[in-house]
């Protein structure tokens, strides 16, 4: 949308709404449905408590691979350091880990008072009353544009509205609209007894802030995608790792990333079956008794959504017998030497009983014969293989 239409919708009071499509709601939709399927359990993220200490656990460890916003290498280092242990934290963790924050100082800053290494402070001691409501979940320090606006209100007297303009000029560096509103903020002070010369001071450190300040809003959103994700890890690790192959099953690098984060979780990772894989990845207990995870097919590469569904068409009514009622039950036009060829390699045909080599060098046979099969299948024919 262009800067024009912009101003327009200002002008005649309509608000623009951005909608943004996050695969990780996919994600976490896939676990859920897991976790009902195995358990007959449904998770009401409105009614769990938002500072679970075994959630903010986890996060602290670093141990963040698959975690919404927080899985770089980055981001492990950022909450080892400052050991989120509140949802406030963890807001201000996706607020802060910005290059102006970090490179000003501000994030050490943060992570020291949080830890007591530095004294919480409000800028002047007469200022602490009206500050201290606003910026104490940020441990004194001007994390979010909302506390500029905030500020900028209960110090100076102006309204929400006000308020919102003077941050959106601060941003802009609007200098002699500052000069003006910076005297205005200081009337505002002393009209509560407070130091006119403090104001003016307080008035230059919230501009310097502004510049750095990040939506609360828009952080809390994402904290709270965040969260969700850290609690389906945390309590459903099984669950949500393999929904989260599954939204990576195209991407060869993610598969690889994951596959070795349920690895150092001690989850079993089973391969491909042709008796029993879906398209995704399935949260299941073997016949050992351990749970598991079931590779998908669809991250098979070599085979298609369109082979596969086929595949699961014809074992709808009952698992294969064995290779010969394989052959006899799917499409060969879609399931074709290709498909055949990736699906040997995976160890898809290993229930079967027969090794990879074997079938890798009867392949021509095979495919021959799966032609042979759907041309008796047309005539009426019964055909036997293997």
């Amino acid at each position: 949308m262009t800067q024009y239409s912009l101003n327009f919708l200002e002008d005649v009071d309509l608000i623009k709404f951005d909608f943004l499509g996050l695969k990780t709601l996919t994600v976490i939709d896939n676990a859920l449905k897991l976790i009902k399927a195995r358990y007959n359990q449904s998770i009401d993220f409105n009614a769990l408590d938002l500072n679970d200490p075994k959630v903010y656990e986890l996060i602290q460890s670093g141990d963040t691979i698959g975690l919404f916003q927080i899985e770089s290498s980055g981001m492990q280092s950022l909450n080892e350091r400052l050991k989120p242990n509140t949802f406030e934290d963890l807001i201000a963790v996706l607020a802060l880990y910005r290059p102006g924050p970090m490179e000003s100082g501000m994030l050490d800053d943060f992570i020291d008072r949080k830890h007591g290494r530095k004294e919480v402070t409000y800028f002047f001691d007469e200022f602490t009353k009206p500050l201290q409501p606003i910026l104490e979940p940020t441990y004194g320090v001007i994390v979010y544009q909302e506390q500029v606006m905030q500020i900028v209100q209960s110090i100076g007297g102006f309204s929400l509205g006000e308020s919102d303009l003077i941050r959106r000029a601060m941003g802009k560096k609007k200098i002699d609209y500052m000069k003006q509103k910076a005297e205005e903020f200081a009337d505002g002070a002393v009209k509560q007894g407070l130091d006119r010369a403090h104001a003016i001071e307080l008035f230059g450190l919230i501009e310097k802030f502004a510049g750095y300040g990040f939506n609360k809003s828009h952080s809390a959103a994402y904290a709270l995608i965040t969260f969700q994700t850290a609690y389906l890890k945390c309590y459903y690790p099984q669950e949500f790792m393999a929904a989260l192959l599954t939204s990576e099953q195209d991407n060869t690098d993610k598969i690889v990333k994951y596959i070795d984060e349920v690895k150092r979780l001690g989850i079993k990772l089973l391969p491909p079956s042709i008796q029993h894989s879906l398209i995704e990845f399935s949260a299941i207990t073997n016949n050992d008794g351990e749970e598991a995870i079931l590779f998908g097919m669809g991250a098979i590469k070599g085979v298609g959504n369109a082979a596969i569904s086929k595949i699961l068409e014809a074992r709808a009514d009952a698992p294969f017998a064995d290779m010969s009622d394989f052959i006899s039950r799917i499409d060969g036009s879609k399931v074709n030497k290709k498909v055949l060829e990736s699906l040997i390699k995976s160890g898809s045909f290993d229930d079967f009983g027969y090794s990879r080599r074997a079938l890798l060098e009867s392949i021509d046979t095979i495919i021959e014969a799966s032609g042979e099969c759907s041309r008796a299948k047309k005539d009426g024919r019964v055909f036997s293989f293997w």
